[in-house]
């Protein structure tokens, strides 16, 4: 062997083995090729791949937190602001009684008529009628006062809702960003299982492929075994990788109405990355996939999958047709869209594109579908 050659081996090798060093959830200086245990941690691209596959599955149970998370601060920001508003508005109402209670009664008092235009305005069916008669004057006047007194507790009870609401948001604020910050830990450790993959020779590669291909096999067998429905075939979708008469595998009946839609608009995303948080257009995460592809279909549903999982009606595996979420992971946080013949669209994890995949590649939780 050529000295210079076998130096620069040496050298790739150490290189491999320096990066699965430094991702934290993969001790261990390296790994082995498939079937060859390395010498130091005994590691084959079995570990490799069930390392990996449990550092992105945490990468997403993270995402799912913070989009929770984020969701729940937002909607109480929109609260809270909804709350001003009618407050400004509620203290501009007691102001106008409170004033227009005191000119009446001053005007009372010098033993004059009651102008009567503004109190009808404020209270009256019908602003148009006057009140013309001393007796109407001072029976408007008590109930003014009282309207008045009315307003000023409403006003009191619209205040303290509105300081809860602000002493909520500062406990959602801070649930988000420690979320956040949870989230940002991670997708340092997504970089470095990156690096590693990248990293890893061409036999190793290979290898890791072929485990996917076969665990892809294995899904699909599990997918029959399970009762799952097949022969449907997915509505018009434009994305890759449709196959079949109605644009996803199996053949079939096609999906019709709302459901037919979203499933055609998730399987157009094919190809777009999966990034954290994102709901489109140009990259989504798991749950925004899905809920952007209802949203389309005009049946807005929850953001997360966890919400999804929780909000939708349920309908039993064998029941599943296309447009369908199928929840999974006991914790439900991954989602994908059946789209007929054993198959999900889904946005798999950080560093992959959208794509289809077996419907029983995951552990299955449940089943939901929108607009039942």
């Amino acid at each position: 062997m050529n000295v210079s050659t076998g130096g620069r081996r040496i050298r790739s090798r150490g290189a491999t083995a320096a990066l699965v060093c430094a991702i934290i959830l993969l001790p261990g200086p390296g790994y082995a090729a498939p079937g060859e245990p390395d010498p130091h941690t005994d590691k084959s691209i079995e570990d490799i791949r069930t390392e990996l596959d449990g550092l992105y599955r945490e990468a997403e149970v993270a995402t799912e937190a913070y989009n929770a998370a984020n969701e729940k601060a937002v909607k109480q920001e929109k609260r809270l602001t909804t709350l001003r508003a009618d407050l400004t508005r509620a203290e501009k109402r007691v102001k106008d009684l409170h004033d227009l209670a005191g000119a009446a009664a001053r005007t009372q008092y010098r033993g004059g008529d009651l102008a009567a235009t503004g109190i009808q305005l404020l209270l009256g069916d019908h602003p148009e009628a006057a009140l013309d008669e001393a007796s109407q004057a001072r029976q408007a006047l008590r109930g003014l006062v009282n309207v008045s007194e009315t307003q000023k507790t409403a006003r009191q009870e619209l205040g303290e809702q509105t300081e809860a609401a602000k002493k909520e948001l500062r406990k959602l604020e801070s649930s988000r960003a420690d979320k956040a910050a949870a989230k940002q830990k991670i997708e340092k450790k997504i970089a470095t299982a990156e690096e590693i993959e990248a990293g890893l020779e061409e036999e190793q590669t290979r290898r890791l492929a072929e485990l996917e291909r076969q665990r892809t096999r294995q899904a699909e067998a599990r997918w029959t075994d399970s009762g799952g429905p097949s022969g449907e075939s997915a509505g018009k979708g434009k994305g890759k990788g449709n196959k079949g008469k109605g644009g996803g595998p199996g053949g079939g009946t096609q999906a019709s109405g709302a459901a037919g839609k979203a499933v055609s608009f998730a399987m157009a995303q094919i190809g777009k990355p999966y990034v954290w948080g994102a709901v489109g257009p140009s990259s989504y995460d798991c749950s925004g996939l899905t809920s952007a592809a209802w949203a389309a279909a005009g049946h807005p549903i929850p953001r997360t999958s966890q919400a999804q999982w929780s909000g939708l009606t349920r309908v039993g595996l064998s029941s599943a047709r296309p447009g369908d979420l199928i929840i999974y992971y006991n914790d439900a946080t991954h989602v994908g869209m059946y789209i007929g013949g054993g198959q999900i669209v889904h946005a798999p994890r950080p560093g992959r594109s959208i794509t289809t995949a077996p419907a029983a590649s995951m552990p299955i939780l449940g089943v939901v579908r929108p607009g039942a």
